[in-house]
């Protein structure tokens, strides 16, 4: 024990104060457990609340706005071109996390959790060392822990010619870019995920020329090629370029500009931008927790191994969200976080893969939940598809949006609902019932016979559903006609 080191007991130690973090935190201290929430920012609600999702969708609703209103003219309705205050903005922003976080420090409080400031890091399986900014630090003991430390920003260090401009200004993460200090005029983005996808949509809509580099042969890699087709096309119009397949080979810092070395087909071997975007990623904060001295295993990419109860190797320990593998998403840690929390209250509850919702909130937004026909034909797995364009919705052309398509993945000799695909507005607002039908084993008939209101958006799950069940009635009636 350090001199001047206090120690607390505890039933539960949460380190970590994201979303998994407090979420795990309320639900044990619902279930009566004793726990303390170790958190070594300020302010709750992590990455999520102060570096990601919740600043991202601010910025993206007022790129919406903007981008809207732009389009308003193809239905006789013109505006001026917008008057945008960046400060004001930014301000804006802020006061919406500032609001959301104290939210949370009254939950916290309500639920009689205790938070702690600083950083935790194992001096065995039974307690951590917190080390607390400007005071003596604390033991906690503990009977569990739970480890929702979260992830970072994948630096890229190779990449630059010289050592110190990968710290440079002028260098973004997506941590500096959701800073929003400035719109450059020419941003180039690495990498065409969806944390860049996302942030060029954002700074086009301010303003920015904004080129996405791009290794893979498509955008948001991975992901169902019918489902991003129709985002590529207007991401096109919005964006300067998109360079596919292309590599960058180098970057530089001349001045007050990037060099850019690219190698492609077609492309320039060196761009000249004011400022560049590496999003190529995240990395679990798994290496400064003193998990040596446990016996908590990690695997090659730094993720903590755990078991559908989200237990890690040392019994008493467990890790949820970003630590505890793909995908890194802030849902998947909140519902981790209630497991957890109840399994060590005793409760039998566990966490399933299978049906978490995957959201890219650009223009369109593209949203998926279960298989993907992308994972479909890497397994081999037999599906049916049902389809449903937004051309055909009612709903999708009084919006002005028809470029959206609805697409839901089936067991063809059960009908089981296995994936559901959607682009267009709203899309992460309608995978939920996609999530459900997922959960809860719905067939495609499920689907098809529900009343859905119209016209909505909503509707094209009804309307995907019916057309896969017409198709099926029709190969039925065919087969038979051929006996």
């Amino acid at each position: 024990m350090v001199v001047g080191e206090s120690v607390e007991q505890v039933d539960l130690a949460v380190v970590g104060g994201g979303p998994g973090g407090y979420t795990a935190a309320l639900r044990a201290a619902e279930l009566g457990i004793k726990t303390i929430l170790i958190d070594a920012q300020p302010k709750p609600g992590g990455v999520c609340l102060h570096m990601g999702c919740i600043p991202s969708k601010a910025l993206l609703h007022a790129a919406e706005v903007i981008n809207v209103s732009g389009r308003a003219k193809e239905f006789g309705i013109k505006f001026a071109s917008p008057e945008i205050n960046v400060d004001e903005l930014r301000t804006w922003k802020e006061g919406v996390i500032d609001k959301l976080a104290n939210g949370i420090v009254g939950m916290l409080k309500g639920a009689k959790v205790e938070r702690l400031i600083g950083s935790a890091s194992f001096q065995d399986s039974k307690s951590v060392r917190v080390d607390r900014y400007g005071e003596n630090p604390v033991r906690v003991k503990f009977k569990h822990c739970i480890i929702a430390t979260g992830s970072r920003p994948t630096k890229l260090p190779k990449l630059f010619k010289n050592a110190a401009d990968v710290d440079s200004p002028l260098i973004l993460d997506s941590t500096s870019a959701l800073a929003l200090s400035d719109v450059p005029k020419k941003l180039l983005i690495v990498g065409g995920g969806y944390i860049g996808l996302e942030m060029g949509t954002v700074y086009a809509a301010l303003g920015s020329e904004v080129t996405v580099v791009e290794m893979m042969d498509g955008l948001l890699p991975g992901a169902d090629r019918d489902l991003v087709r129709p985002l590529a096309t207007r991401l096109a119009e919005d964006f300067k370029q998109i360079f596919l397949s292309t590599g960058v080979q180098g970057l530089e810092i001349k001045g007050n500009k990037v060099i850019a070395s690219l190698k492609g087909k077609d492309v320039p071997e060196t761009m000249e931008f004011d400022k560049a975007l590496i999003s190529v990623g995240r990395r679990p904060n798994t290496d400064e927790l003193g998990l040596e001295n446990t016996e908590v295993e990690i695997d090659q990419h730094g993720f903590i191994k755990v078991d559908d109860t989200l237990r890690t190797t040392d019994k008493k320990i467990f890790a949820i969200g970003d630590v505890s593998g793909q995908p890194m998403l802030a849902h998947r840690a909140i519902r981790q976080g209630i497991v957890a929390a109840e399994v060590i209250a005793g409760k039998s509850s566990s966490y399933d893969n299978r049906a978490v919702p995957a959201v890219v909130f650009t223009e369109p937004e593209v949203a998926w939940c279960g298989l993907t026909d992308t994972e479909a034909k890497e397994q081999g797995i037999k599906v049916g598809t049902a389809k449903f364009p937004w051309s055909a919705s009612g709903r999708a052309l009084t919006l002005n949006e028809p470029i959206g398509q609805t697409k839901i993945l089936f067991d063809p000799e059960t009908t089981r609902v296995l994936g559901v695909g959607i682009v267009g507005p709203r899309a992460g607002d309608l995978i939920a019932e996609a999530v459900l039908a997922i959960e809860m084993g719905a067939v495609l008939e499920d689907l098809a016979s529900s009343i859905h209101a119209h016209p909505t958006l909503s509707e094209t799950i009804n309307e995907a559903a019916l057309s896969g069940m017409s198709r099926l009635e029709r190969k039925a009636k065919e087969a038979t006609s051929a006996v």
